[in-house]
């Protein structure tokens, strides 16, 4: 039976791939004042977001979750045709966005009993989010049933990893992601933040005095990443993910494929525009990777 794949928008998947994997796209909502808000990549656009960030320093905008209503009219079209749908959303640890569609899964099946919605969590967000719904594609497009998907998807999920920088820490603060005496020392100091996401935590890995030795941090850490690990990075889906600066994206890329040649084959990366789900906590300068092992290896 046929089943589609659903996903919200903290995915960060560029339209281009959603439209040619004929994926569906939940949007989050994104307000600079509180009062009106914009579906993202509906009402504005991602790159629109940063430009009022960069444009107003002193604006913190802020994200909401797509509301239980959002679901069950992204899930009623599929439903009404006899499509089962497997639906993977942000890590609960920083939305409820799971939570708006089991609840849209919940009601939708009082009036179809015999549909089938799988809700996953995918303990991811962003880019990583983004690799784990393409290899979920990838799955569909290569023959897997619906029952293999959200077995592999659930399997593969653990080893995302994310490896980033930012600009300062205002946005992680504002955001209550880290502590307000690690942004006093930082700022003092002029240092970035080195920051690893798994499994929907954030951990700091160190920091670094400039962009340039930032940038040189994450090649580091991901090389003792796969070497703590023992796996090849030819094994896995790697993304690079940034957010005002696409030519900094480019550079930090050709960057990357250079140092992963030292240690492995991998030189297919692409660029994902990291969304507003994550820009409201990261500012308009993140910058690093996201990591996932191909399902099939």
């Amino acid at each position: 039976m046929a089943y589609q794949i659903i996903t919200d928008s903290s995915c960060d998947i560029p339209d281009k791939m959603v439209k040619e994997n004929k994926l569906h796209v939940v949007p989050f909502y994104v307000s600079f004042d509180q009062e009106k808000y914009y579906k993202e990549n509906v009402e504005i656009e991602v790159r629109e977001f940063y430009q009022r960030m960069v444009d107003n320093p002193d604006v913190f905008p802020k994200t909401s979750l797509p509301s239980v209503e959002d679901y069950i009219e992204a899930f009623t079209h599929f439903v009404k045709d006899g499509v089962d749908i497997i639906c993977i959303c942000i890590t609960t640890k920083f939305s409820g966005s799971y939570n708006s569609a089991s609840s849209a899964r919940d009601v939708l099946l009082e009036d179809y009993p015999e549909a089938r919605i799988t809700v996953i969590d995918a303990t991811v967000n962003t880019v990583l989010q983004g690799i784990l719904v393409l290899e979920a594609l990838r799955m569909q497009q290569n023959g897997l049933s619906y029952d293999e998907v959200v077995s592999n998807v659930d399997r593969i999920k653990s080893t995302g990893r994310i490896i980033f920088t930012v600009g300062n820490m205002d946005y992680l603060i504002h955001g209550g992601r880290v502590g307000k005496v690690m942004k006093v020392a930082v700022n003092a100091l002029k240092i970035r933040p080195m920051i690893i996401l798994k499994e929907g935590e954030i951990f700091p890995f160190g920091v670094a005095r400039s962009r340039k030795k930032s940038i040189q941090k994450i090649l580091e850490k991901t090389r003792s990443h796969f070497k703590e690990i023992g796996e090849s990075p030819d094994d896995y889906e790697i993304v690079v993910g940034y957010g005002y600066d696409y030519e900094e994206a480019v550079s930090f890329r050709e960057e990357l494929i250079e140092s992963l040649s030292e240690y492995s084959s991998k030189n297919d990366i692409d660029i994902f525009q990291i969304g507003a789900m994550i820009g409201v906590h990261t500012g308009p300068y993140p910058l690093g990777i996201g990591l996932v092992r191909k399902y099939d290896r």
